[in-house]
């Protein structure tokens, strides 16, 4: 009877359908991280946060002054600390997202070996890819909504469109989560963890961040309009400063692939290494 039953109640049965990626519970994996974080250092949590506002009372206050108004790629002429804010907004969901994302998800994968635990109970890769994602959303929200509440109280949301900034905001943090998360998953050494802040400092310098994208030749121009920091600098300076047009779909379009394929290759990426 024993011989009977064995296939029906192995592991392997999972390797088949939509239950070997899914189980329909990546709450749990949110719930976990969220008791993790209760013995984490805040100190290294709120820096995170802090380096934005830093750059903006340095840049955009201090700096600010002597520059005046610098003129956005719809051709509005704003403050400079508005100019800035924005983009900063977008960068401190980046922030928050990537480090969750990388850094953590590189811990448990190849040290903590938490995930080989979690795909032995009945959660899926997908599960797994999507709880550990929704947590780094978590922090991404809670950097994006403190700074929005800075910038409010600086008045530097011009529009009440900024209130749609907030949903962009979690969007950015998606995409950055989702593709952070895929390529961790083919990193060995802290050696290759490197690699993100090789990637991630010249879009936070060169994305139109503190400067118009205009001051770059055109073949600058191609290379920092396909980086995904500049399509969420766009977005944001775009709602902030009420100055919205069609083009912004395309950016809401970008970070939707981006999510798509983050996915995908995260939760092919977690099954390859644990399931099959």
């Amino acid at each position: 009877m024993s011989a009977v039953l064995a296939p029906e109640t192995s592991p392997v049965g999972r390797r088949g359908g939509v239950r070997a990626l899914w189980a329909g519970n990546p709450g749990a994996v949110v719930q976990r991280g969220l008791i993790a974080a209760r013995s984490s250092s805040w100190i290294v949590v709120l820096s995170g946060f802090f380096e934005p506002v830093f750059y903006l009372a340095s840049l955009g206050i201090g700096l600010g002054a002597l520059i005046g108004d610098v003129e956005t790629s719809t051709g509005a002429a704003v403050p400079y600390a508005a100019y800035i804010a924005p983009a900063l907004l977008a960068v401190s969901a980046m922030n928050g997202a990537v480090y969750d994302s990388t850094w953590n998800v590189f811990f448990k994968l190849n040290y903590g070996k938490l995930y080989e635990g979690m795909l032995s109970t009945s959660l899926g890769p997908l599960d797994v890819a999507l709880g550990e994602i929704l947590y780094a959303l978590l922090r991404g929200l809670v950097y994006a909504t403190g700074f929005m509440i800075i910038m409010q109280v600086l008045g530097l949301n011009l529009a009440w469109t900024a209130l749609l900034a907030l949903p962009a905001v979690l969007l950015i943090a998606f995409g950055f989560a989702s593709v952070g998360m895929a390529v961790t998953s083919y990193m060995k050494t802290f050696q290759h963890m490197d690699w993100i802040n090789f990637v991630l400092l010249p879009m936070f310098l060169f994305s139109a961040t503190f400067y118009p994208i205009t001051v770059y030749p055109e073949w600058v121009q191609v290379i920092v309009q396909a980086l995904p920091l500049w399509h969420g600098v766009e977005l944001i300076r775009g709602l902030t400063t009420g100055m919205l047009s069609v083009g912004m779909l395309w950016h809401v379009l970008y970070f939707v692939v981006m999510i798509g394929v983050g996915l995908v290759f995260t939760t092919k990426r977690l099954r390859a290494l644990f399931l099959d």
